[in-house]
């Protein structure tokens, strides 16, 4: 599966990663399994680092559907998504807005930097 997580109790943070090519499918079971996890608590923050997708599979309705299943996010949660390539970063801004249209209440951005999204999410210091 091209995407897993680790979650970090002392730092409160869930530390989400995506490669190689991603589909809806996968996007979903990512979400259903972290939501169903038993050490996730939803006011942590995310880093979802999706540099290493090389190619993506999920239409603009699949979008909707992946924003509408992040909302077990609460505040005061940050979530910050890291693109590298344009095509993904798009899509994780069209999540983002379409996150918004549906409600949810944590705070979200996407970033094409690492460094600049751990430092917005309030993390210092590496965290894999």
């Amino acid at each position: 599966m091209p995407c897993g997580y680790v979650i970090d109790k002392e730092r409160r943070l869930v530390r989400s990663t995506c490669s190689g090519h991603l589909t809806f499918a996968d996007a979903k079971a990512h979400q259903d399994k972290l939501s169903k996890d038993p050490d996730f608590v939803p006011d942590f923050n995310q880093l979802l680092d999706l540099t290493g997708v090389t190619s993506l599979d999920i239409s603009t309705e699949e979008a909707k559907m992946i924003a509408r299943g992040t909302l077990f996010f609460s505040p005061p949660s940050r979530r910050a998504w890291v693109a590298s390539d344009p095509l993904v970063f798009g899509m994780a801004r069209l999540v983002e807005a379409y996150r918004e249209m549906a409600g949810a209440r944590e705070e979200f951005r996407v970033f094409y930097d690492r460094a600049e999204a751990l430092r917005w999410i309030g993390t210092d210091g590496d965290v894999g």
